[in-house]
C-alpha cells in the first residue's frame, strides 16, 4: 500500500491519528539508500507503525555547502517506502518548516564545535535544531539514526536527555557497499577515479580498528599510514579529520587508555564531503 504523504502540518495531523500502537520515526534528507531501509527495518521491528521524513534542511549547511545539489528524488524515494511498508512520509515544504526565519534554535554545545563541527561550523545546531523540530511535530515514540553519522547521534541522544524529549533513539548499524564504501546519498557525486580514492576512508578504518589491542597510538598510526598513501593519489584524499573519540562525548582519547572507542575519518575527494566511523574497544579484553 502506497504510504500516506503529509506536507502540510494539518496533514500530518491526520496521518499522525490514523497510526495505531507505537510509532517509530525515521528522519531523512531523501536520496534514499540502502542504508535508509535498514533504518526504516529496524524501525518496523522497535513500532507498530513507521513514518518516514523526506526534508532537506537548509540550516544544517554552511556557505558553499551542497544544499542546491544535494540530490533530491522524491518519486523514488516515496516507491523506497512503499516497498518497506512505511505508514506515512512527512515531506514538508521549507515554508512549512520554517514558516519565519527561525529566532530561537537548539544550540549544540561544546560537542558541535568539535570533530565534523569544527570542520562544518554550526552544522550540527541546525541538524539539532529540525530533528526537535521533526519530534515535536511527528510525536513518534521512537526515532531511529544511522551509526555512520556516529557523532550525530550522539549528539540526538544528548538533547533528548538535557531537554526531557519523550522518545527513545535508536542507533542502527553502518550499512556498506560491497567494496567497502560507506553508503551516503553523496556517494553519486564520485567519478570512479574518486571512488577508488574515496575508498581510503574504509581501509583506514579496518586497519585502525586492528591495531585496537595495542592502544590508541598504534590505532592512529595504522589509519594514518593507509591515508598518507590516498593524500598522494591520483586524485587526492584531502583529510580533514582522524580522530580518536570517547563516543558519548567525541570529547578526543589522547595518552594510555581503555574501553570503548569512536575512530572517525572525513576528507573531500574532488567536490565531495565524506565521513565514516568504526566503533572500537580498545586495549586487550580481559
Amino acid at each position: 500500500m502506497t504510504p500516506i504523504v503529509a506536507r502540510t502540518r494539518e496533514e500530518l495531523a491526520q496521518a499522525r491519528s490514523k497510526t495505531g500502537g507505537t510509532l517509530a520515526l525515521v528522519p531523512t534528507m531523501g536520496a534514499l539508500h540502502e542504508g535508509h531501509l535498514s533504518l526504516m527495518r529496524q524501525a518496523r521491528r522497535s513500532a507498530d507503525a513507521v513514518a518516514v521524513s523526506i526534508f532537506v534542511n537548509p540550516l544544517q549547511f554552511g556557505p558553499g555547502e551542497d544544499f542546491d545539489r544535494y540530490p533530491r528524488t522524491f518519486a523514488a524515494d516515496l516507491e523506497a517506502c512503499e516497498a518497506e511498508g512505511v505508514d506515512f512520509v512527512f515531506a514538508p515544504a521549507r515554508e512549512v518548516m520554517y514558516p519565519d526565519e527561525p529566532q530561537v534554535t537548539v544550540k549544540s554545545g561544546p560537542m558541535g564545535e568539535v570533530v565534523e563541527g569544527a570542520a562544518r561550523p554550526g552544522h550540527f545546531d541546525g541538524m539539532l535544531t529540525v530533528v526537535l523540530k521533526l519530534l515535536n511535530l511527528v510525536r513518534p515514540d521512537v526515532a531511529v539514526f544511522g551509526e555512520k553519522d556516529a557523532q550525530q547521534l550522539a549528539m540526538i541522544r544528548r538533547m533528548v536527555a538535557d531537554l526531557n524529549v519523550p522518545v527513545e533513539v535508536i542507533g542502527a548499524p553502518t550499512v556498506r557497499e560491497p567494496d567497502g564504501l560507506a553508503l551516503s546519498s553523496r556517494n553519486r557525486y564520485l567519478s570512479a577515479p574518486e571512488r577508488r580514492t574515496a575508498l581510503a576512508l574504509s581501509r583506514a578504518l579496518r586497519s585502525g580498528a586492528g591495531a585496537a589491542a595495542s592502544g590508541p597510538d598504534a590505532v592512529l598510526a595504522a589509519a594514518r599510514a593507509v591515508l598518507s598513501e590516498a593524500e598522494a593519489a591520483d586524485p587526492p584524499l584531502a583529510l580533514d579529520y582522524l580522530v580518536l573519540v570517547d563516543p558519548s562525548t567525541f570529547t578526543e582519547i589522547t595518552g594510555p587508555h581503555s574501553g570503548r572507542a569512536v575512530l572517525a575519518v572525513a576528507g573531500r575527494v574532488g567536490a565531495t564531503h565524506l565521513i565514516d566511523n568504526v566503533p572500537l574497544q580498545l586495549g586487550k579484553e580481559h
